[in-house]
């Protein structure tokens, strides 16, 4: 399976303690430089820095396209999702990881599959990687991720689980 990430799945997963759900459901993943460089550089100290640094499941791939600057100015993207998008448009990826609504509505307008991390999570609850959705979604609204709670209210009930 290919897999693509943008740097929030990746941020916002390790700020709750469950960023080896991703090795686990995916094998691997691959990031570009420059989410790299969002996540490693600029994000250093803060969640996920040191996990991707050293994971060993995550594949840093260029995107091919030399006009990264030129497309973030038109699309209103951030850089790092720019280029997960690109990326995953070039490797034909099964998935690619992205949790921004804006980046979510361009890469499905180019055909591709995407998943977020309340995605991700639901994914690792039903193949019984997390025993706790209800928890890992407390966790998520308690650490200042950028989620609706209706989304995770939806998600809930939809499983049969008892609301946030």
């Amino acid at each position: 399976m290919k897999v693509v990430s943008g740097s929030s799945p990746l941020i916002t997963l390790a700020k709750i303690g469950q960023l080896d759900l991703l090795p686990q459901l995916y094998q691997r993943i691959a990031i570009t430089p420059q989410v790299y460089h969002e996540v490693v550089v600029d994000g250093a100290g803060l969640a996920g820095s040191s996990e991707v640094k050293t994971a060993k499941w995550i594949d840093i791939q260029s995107a091919r396209t030399d006009d990264l600057a030129v497309a973030q100015q038109g699309s209103g993207l951030g850089i790092g999702e720019l280029s997960a998008i690109q990326l995953g448009q070039e490797i034909q990826a099964d998935v690619v990881l992205l949790d921004e609504i804006k980046a979510r509505k361009v890469a499905v307008g180019h055909g591709l599959t995407v998943l977020g991390c309340v995605g991700i999570l639901e994914d690792a609850f039903g193949n019984g990687l997390l025993t706790d959705l209800r928890h890992a979604y407390q966790l998520l609204l308690t650490l200042g991720a950028y989620v609706d709670p209706k989304i995770l209210e939806n998600s809930l009930k939809t499983l049969n689980l008892p609301p946030l």
